[in-house]
């Protein structure tokens, strides 16, 4: 829908989920609306050998164990943590899930400091409590609290974010499947109907922030999704996001495959000093991750677009990159400088190309920052 800034999967793709659940004639379980088979391809596209009608876009890049993994565990009566690095797609995934098996992604909590267990179990609308008392339609159920009652897929943002009594209360859901109401005297239980399940994520970043307690771990299924270091599968996925960013803000520019491989190289070359370093202080804050790449890239072709010559140049994706991933002061300025004197100049008295002017462009940007 145009009128959106930015539609949840199921509204987004919801041709491609009509068509494919026209066409669903496999078991499903509990209250699915597709069978776990065609989830698996909504997500992860379709194939030739698939003999549908009709192509499926590919959705999410990712190993498909990881995929079919977690469409196992939510078939079943146990939670879904996906667990990784920031930026590798864990609430894109999610999303997906819940679009495909439940046309409905937006039941979500999200996980801060603040996050109360109000916001995963329910709260009272005041007005309505003091003209008619505590009752159901006073009530203002949570997200999840709706997701049990209609038996569909509910989500917990950044599980490792809140606090320890509302990870506590999330056990007693996953556990025991309902939510007393002790305010109540008489329908003061909400059971979960079959079909509902929980998908959280948790940054693998944030250890030791709120650590999920052994009991919490117990009801839930891991599935680590790792950072995209495979260059074609990582070039594939800044692809699709590049395309959708052109469509979404009808930008009609250009974006050379060779402007591409720089981007991607300079990701590689800048993970392989992360990992070399001896210590935090030698590493940039970015986990370096393609979302954190794809975000360079639209940066850049947002300046190209409104302030540029409306096209894509080397020296203004340097500047990007830059810009993106100086965090710290003079920390990552440093580290920034000294690949583009260690790796990047030798690299472009070498092969030229697009590499000189991205070291020019990169000297520029950390000159004005510093």
């Amino acid at each position: 829908m145009s009128d959106l800034l930015r539609a949840p999967a199921e509204i987004k793709y919801a041709e491609e989920l009509d068509w494919l659940e026209s066409v669903d004639d496999a078991p499903k379980p509990f209250s699915w609306r597709l069978s776990p088979k065609m989830v698996r391809l909504f997500i992860l596209g379709s194939e030739r050998a698939d003999g549908l009608d009709r192509e499926i876009s590919q959705k999410w890049y990712g190993d498909r164990s990881f995929v079919e993994r977690s469409i196992v565990t939510l078939a079943s009566d146990r939670g879904l943590l996906l667990i990784g690095d920031p930026g590798t797609g864990k609430s894109w995934l999610a999303e997906l899930l819940s679009a495909a098996i439940s046309r409905n992604s937006t039941r979500v909590v999200q996980g801060t400091a603040g996050t109360t267990e109000d916001h995963i179990k329910y709260s009272w609308n005041v007005s309505m409590v003091i003209s008619k008392g505590q009752s159901r339609e006073s009530m203002i159920p949570s997200p999840i609290m709706t997701a049990m009652e209609t038996g569909t897929i509910g989500r917990f943002e950044e599980l490792t974010r809140s606090t320890s009594d509302v990870q506590d209360a999330l056990i007693s859901i996953l556990s025991e499947k309902y939510i007393s109401v002790p305010e109540m005297d008489s329908d003061n239980i909400v059971f979960a109907k079959p079909g509902f399940s929980v998908i959280a994520t948790a940054n693998s970043r944030d250890r030791g922030v709120n650590d999920l307690s052994s009991a919490l771990k117990r009801r839930f299924n891991f599935v680590r999704i790792p950072v995209v270091t495979n260059k074609k599968s990582e070039a594939e996925i800044v692809r699709f996001r590049t395309e959708e960013l052109l469509r979404r803000h009808r930008i009609d520019l250009d974006v050379p495959p060779t402007l591409l491989d720089v981007l991607l190289q300079s990701f590689a070359d800048l993970r392989a000093s992360s990992a070399a370093a001896g210590s935090d202080d030698e590493k940039l804050e970015s986990a370096l991750s393609s979302a954190e790449q794809i975000g360079v890239l639209e940066d850049a072709i947002l300046h190209s677009n409104f302030f540029g010559e409306r096209a894509l140049t080397a020296r203004t994706l340097a500047s990007s990159l830059v810009g993106s991933l100086a965090r710290r002061e003079p920390e990552d300025l440093a580290i920034l400088n000294k690949y583009l004197h260690g790796v990047v100049e030798p690299r472009s008295k070498e092969e030229g190309g697009s590499w000189p002017e991205f070291l020019e462009g990169g000297r520029d940007a950390i000159a004005t920052l510093s």
